[in-house]
């Protein structure tokens, strides 16, 4: 006679976890952040620098009571440091600035920035921090293809900072053009074939968005992430507006995203360290031999590409900024990330299409002239040290037991890449001083030092409710 057990073999079924409202709510707050540091050109674009200072500083006191309402596991020992110096060190500028209001301003963007990127570093996973990358992107790069569209079909023309038209013609839906300073926001060329600057207002910054876009979304289909159909979409869509922006500099991201992938692609192969040496000497030399040729071949290069051979006057700029940094060699003329046209010191000093030029296009010339040598190396040492990091946390198998073969995860290859992108903008450009470069730069490096390896360690072993991406070392 059969005879029924009241002890089963399997333990019973279980609802699956999943994320609480509040964990939900958190992570709808730190898209937003992470979008509103993406599009941080808008803000000015539309509020102006005041007016994105009020929306930076509302949002570091929400996160920073959130933080302190979340209490989320830190290791205050293991920071980024060297991020940390360049900071304090910007922050002591005050004391020798020659234009104080314009330093104090800009240094408020600076350090939250910095605060809101460890924020989101603190509080989400690293399969969560790619997930709200993705996200934030999605609204940044539909946002910026709808304003092309509205101001091509629906506006019929150019778009100056804040909404007003080339003649001084405000828009009737409300725009006063408090904010405009002859800058063009859009060109509302997107039907006609002309370059797209999204709602950057600028097609470099829109070519690096999309760039870091084409990357997030690669990862998250390599991860297989759900709706991986969407995010092929998402792909395309980056990878036109990238081509539409023309950017010289956006290509040479490319180039550099390609290098530094092939190459930690290859290292992943290796079963020994010593395996790597052969590697890296060859991709030295590759890529020391491809940056003296671009230089010496710039100018048919860019003819072929349709721009001038000084990268669009930025060879005139650095000569005026590194005469000026020449006579404060040491110590600088104070911090300035952007500078201000509406201060005395920057308003007419350089001008390009009768606008004043608001940077030195070069990050590395840029913190020269505003921090001397002193701040040139911390800046370099908070690179170098970014770059370390990211490097090994991409190429190293994930171990912390006896098991020497776990796969690697798409998700480690972030770091890294984002890492190569700024490097490259920043040869022309100054924008991994501030807004998302400066945010990455410092949310990155903090969360490699919290948590080096993916779904280990106190902030990583939470029960997120990832729903449709189980935790697996495959990512």
């Amino acid at each position: 006679m059969a005879v029924h057990t009241k002890h089963p073999v399997g333990a019973p079924p279980t609802a699956p976890i999943r994320a609480t409202s509040g964990h939900l709510l958190l992570r709808g707050w730190c898209i937003f952040v992470i979008a509103a540091a993406l599009a941080g050109p808008a803000w000015t674009m539309t509020l102006g620098i005041a007016g994105t200072v009020v929306v930076v500083a509302a949002a570091g006191v929400v996160s920073t009571g959130l933080w302190l309402a979340l209490r989320p596991p830190v290791q205050w020992r293991r920071l980024p440091w060297f991020a940390m110096g360049y900071l304090l060190w910007a922050v002591a500028s005050l004391l020798w600035t020659a234009y104080p209001a314009t330093t104090a301003l800009t240094l408020v963007l600076l350090v939250l920035t910095a605060a809101l990127g460890m924020f989101v570093g603190a509080v989400l996973t690293w399969r969560e921090l790619v997930r709200a990358i993705a996200s934030a992107l999605k609204w940044v790069l539909a946002l910026s293809i709808l304003f092309e569209l509205w101001a091509a079909v629906i506006w019929h023309g150019a778009v100056l900072p804040g909404f007003v038209r080339p003649d001084g013609a405000a828009d009737a839906t409300g725009g006063s053009g408090a904010s405009g300073d002859g800058a063009v926001w859009s060109s509302g060329s997107l039907l006609s074939g002309g370059t797209l600057h999204g709602i950057f207002g600028d097609a470099t910054a829109l070519a690096f968005a999309a760039l870091l876009g084409m990357v997030v979304f690669a990862i998250r289909f390599a991860s297989h992430a759900p709706r991986r159909t969407l995010l092929v979409g998402w792909f395309a869509l980056s990878a036109f507006l990238f081509i539409r922006s023309g950017s010289v500099t956006g290509w040479l991201g490319v180039a550099a995203v390609a290098v530094v992938l092939a190459t930690v692609l290859a290292m992943r192969t290796t079963r020994h360290p010593g395996e790597r040496t052969r590697y890296y000497v060859v991709y030295a030399v590759v890529a020391a031999g491809g940056l003296v040729a671009l230089w010496f071949a710039r100018e048919p290069i860019f003819a072929l590409l349709g721009r001038e051979s000084d990268l669009v006057g930025r060879e005139g700029v650095w000569s005026l900024v590194g005469a000026k940094a020449a006579e404060r060699p040491l110590l600088g003329w104070g911090f300035a990330t952007p500078w201000l046209p509406t201060d005395p010191a920057f308003d007419g000093w350089i001008v390009e299409d009768g606008r004043t030029v608001l940077q030195a296009h070069s990050m590395w010339l840029d913190v020269f002239f505003q921090l001397g040598v002193i701040g040139l190396i911390l800046i370099a040492l908070t690179f170098l040290a970014y770059v370390w990091r990211s490097w090994f946390f991409a190429v190293d198998r994930p171990r912390w037991d006896l098991v020497a073969d776990r796969p690697y995860s798409p998700v480690t290859l972030l770091p890294t890449l984002v890492g190569a992108i700024l490097l490259a903008e920043g040869l022309a450009e100054s924008e991994p001083l501030l807004g998302w470069g400066w945010m990455f730069v410092v949310m990155l490096a903090f969360k490699i030092k919290q948590a080096p390896l993916l779904g280990r360690g106190p902030s990583e072993q939470r029960l997120v409710g990832e729903q449709g991406e189980p935790e697996r070392s495959a990512g």
